[in-house]
């Protein structure tokens, strides 16, 4: 089906960028146990800096209303996925937030502190891993099933009015995927132009 095409390679290759983006952690905390390498924070928060501004504040956002509330509107077979996928979409910001708080810990403590944030990171990567492996096992194949032309349209138009900035970048790279993420998180996170303030 040509109309679903589309928007759901958009929604794939977003994941694929994220799933970069969390091996690239692992393999921060991975370099550090196995070989004693620095974690540079700049480095681990422009990473997080990524999946906060873009997985949590577009891509999310954007599943649940332009995708998931066509489904819903099609049919009740994915209403209890969908609300758990919802629930882990609310819980982000949290997550977030406890990881970078690790980060913090292990800053300031040194080794006496790896431990509870490798354990940290392990938890936050497994947990978005699986939630994207149960959308692309339960919410993707039903769409396909179930979504009309008209839906698909909307979905494309939302997956491209917030462009992936990690589209193309190596993800197998993970020193050159690093770079690009520090290039692009703003000052002082790193090197792009500072962030704008909201008003």
């Amino acid at each position: 089906m040509n109309t679903s095409a589309e928007p759901l390679a958009a929604l794939y290759s977003e994941h694929r960028s994220m799933a970069a983006v969390l091996a690239a952690l692992e393999a921060l905390v991975r370099e550090r146990r196995d070989r004693g390498a620095r974690i540079d924070p700049r480095v681990f928060r422009a990473a997080l800096y990524y999946l906060d501004v873009f997985a949590e504040r577009e891509h999310h956002p954007k599943e649940e209303r332009a995708l998931f509330s066509r489904l819903r509107a099609r049919t009740r077979e994915a209403d209890a996925v969908l609300d758990e996928l919802g629930r882990e979409h609310e819980s982000g910001e949290r997550a977030m937030r406890e990881l970078e708080q690790a980060l913090v810990r292990f800053e300031e403590g040194g080794d006496a502190e790896f431990a509870a944030f490798a354990a940290a990171v392990e938890r936050f990567v497994g947990r978005y891993r699986e939630h994207m492996r149960k959308e692309e096992r339960d919410v993707m194949p039903l769409a396909r099933r179930v979504l009309n032309a008209d839906d698909w349209a909307a979905v494309e138009a939302a997956f491209a009015a917030h462009r992936d900035p990690l589209a193309g970048a190596s993800t197998e790279d993970y020193e050159a995927l690093f770079q690009r993420i520090v290039t692009l998180a703003p000052a002082p996170i790193g090197l792009g132009p500072p962030a704008s303030r909201r008003s």
